[in-house]
């Protein structure tokens, strides 16, 4: 056995790939559709629509009587933890040449899990822009007033949700609905400037911590910064945002379950997220360190989000 396989297989090994992994989890991946750690990589999942919503059970049990259950139905959803991988080749005479296979392969997890949590996270926007659809059109100009839109919007998604105070919501900006919100006169103008330091200057400005003060329930406000090229391999790129001037308005849980009705989930196998293992390659010439996960991204309630388009004017 080469010393990359035997230290692949090492503990300290993978708890290092599991923490780097969760470390490089994109915030707004994790925002959008946050974790249901699984038993099973195949299992069932509540599916809620507009014609199939959550309803609040009767909890009271009579004497004699039967509780409550809460159940799967038929019209619920199937997950699957598809697996996913990434390899890091080592050459042999770098195994060679180098004391420290070990830290060659914490180097090839954190650069792998970098990589893994982009594709994540543009899978994640992707399957909830695909499902909130074409969305409203917005102008948030002079005359407007972005935060009754945001304000009207999270209403509507915690009604459709229906699952009160427990649930919470969460406001997605992309980078130029953001910019044109921060800028807009009737946001800038709830920022109050104050004097401060011995210029006696104080600076007002719109932030994502600041703006969920602004709203309806305090939501949690996030910006999304995900940049794609949209142009295939050999033409010339053409860099955009993903989410660019959409903003998601959506209900979330922090710790979600596979029953409640948040907007999106992704369910992953418990303790098998970033697995290192190793193999040799058929030249004999290269190692490779393989590193292996199961997850599977779903929408769970597309009831429960709203999308918005932006422009200045």
């Amino acid at each position: 056995m080469s010393r990359l396989s035997s230290i692949s297989n090492d503990a300290v090994l993978k708890e290092f790939a599991q923490g780097v992994a969760q470390d490089a989890v994109m915030p707004v991946a994790d925002f959008l559709a946050p974790t249901v750690a699984v038993s099973k990589s195949v299992g069932r999942y509540k599916k809620y629509t507009e014609k199939n919503r959550f309803h609040i059970p009767d909890t009271l049990r009579t004497l004699g009587g039967r509780a409550t259950e809460l159940k799967f139905e038929v019209a619920d959803e199937t997950y699957n933890c598809e697996p996913h991988a990434l390899d890091y080749p080592v050459d042999n005479l770098e195994q060679l040449e180098a004391d420290g296979v070990m830290n060659m392969l914490r180097e090839g997890a954190v650069a792998i899990a970098q990589v893994a949590a982009l594709s994540h996270e543009k899978r994640v926007i992707d399957a909830a822009l695909g499902a909130v659809g074409a969305g409203t059109n917005k102008i948030w100009n002079a005359a407007s007033d972005p935060v009754a839109d945001v304000d009207a919007e999270i209403l509507n998604v915690i009604k459709a949700c229906a699952f009160g105070s427990v649930m919470g919501v969460g406001v997605l900006f992309g980078a130029a609905a953001w910019n044109v919100f921060k800028n807009a006169a009737s946001v800038r103008g709830r920022f109050v400037v104050g004097s401060g330091g011995k210029s006696g200057v104080g600076l007002a400005v719109p932030t994502e911590q600041s703006a969920n003060q602004l709203f309806i329930g305090s939501p949690e406000v996030r910006t999304s910064y995900m940049v794609y090229d949209a142009q295939p391999e050999g033409k010339a790129a053409a860099y955009s945002f993903l989410l660019d001037a959409s903003v998601l308005i959506f209900t979330r849980m922090a710790q979600p379950s596979r029953l409640d009705p948040s907007f999106m989930k992704t369910f992953r196998l418990m303790n098998n997220y970033m697995v290192p293992s190793s193999y040799m390659r058929d030249d004999g010439r290269v190692e490779v360190a393989k590193f292996d996960w199961s997850e599977d991204v779903k929408v769970t309630n597309s009831a429960a989000a709203v999308r918005l388009n932006i422009s200045a004017s």
